[in-house]
């Protein structure tokens, strides 16, 4: 092996991590071009908002509850509004949000078990240093209930109330999280 050679898993890991940190530095520009776009759609197009219920649905099928972090219009606003907002307050209030917020929450919070993509741990290169769980708002918030590394607590992911903010994965110092398709 060449000596200013990296690792092979090291090089994926890398190239990974600066891809959702890409996406999660740009999410408030996506939510709000997206959120734009559906909100031309539904006035302007008069698309029936059981169509965007539809499109939501099937955006849980396959990423999961994406739709409310990513997309919403309202989700876009409330952050907008809770900006100023002391960061523990923020995380129940954007908690609270996601759980109770609206239809499409509750449908594509329900396929977040069953979703195509998912939150995986690489358990061989965890360190089990918690920086993720810190990251993570529903691992804050209820941390006797959740965690992402730790085995005996139910994953974040596959609650009702993950939204996909991908906090985690881009927090994790040793990049054994991803969001990627699979089991």
């Amino acid at each position: 092996m060449y000596p200013l050679c990296k690792p092979k898993g090291e090089v994926i890991v890398k190239s990974g991590k600066q891809i959702t940190s890409f996406f999660t530095s740009k999410r408030r520009w996506i939510q709000l071009l997206a959120g734009a776009g559906m909100f031309a759609a539904v006035f302007y197009l008069h698309i029936g908002l059981w169509y965007v219920l539809g499109a939501g649905a099937l955006a849980g099928i396959i990423f999961g509850k994406v739709f409310c972090r990513w997309i919403c219009p309202m989700g876009f606003i409330k952050e907008l509004l809770t900006g100023s907002v002391p960061d523990e307050d923020k995380f129940i209030q954007t908690y609270q949000y996601h759980k109770m917020g609206c239809p499409i929450a509750w449908v594509s919070g329900f396929l977040n078990r069953f979703s195509l993509f998912r939150i995986k741990l690489d358990r061989d290169s965890c360190k089990s240093c918690g920086v993720c769980d810190n990251a993570c708002y529903l691992s804050t918030l209820e941390s006797e209930t959740f965690s992402l590394y730790k085995e005996d607590k139910k994953i974040p992911g596959e609650a009702f109330a993950c939204s996909k903010c991908l906090k985690c994965v881009e927090a994790c110092p040793s990049g054994c999280l991803s969001y990627s398709p699979g089991r």
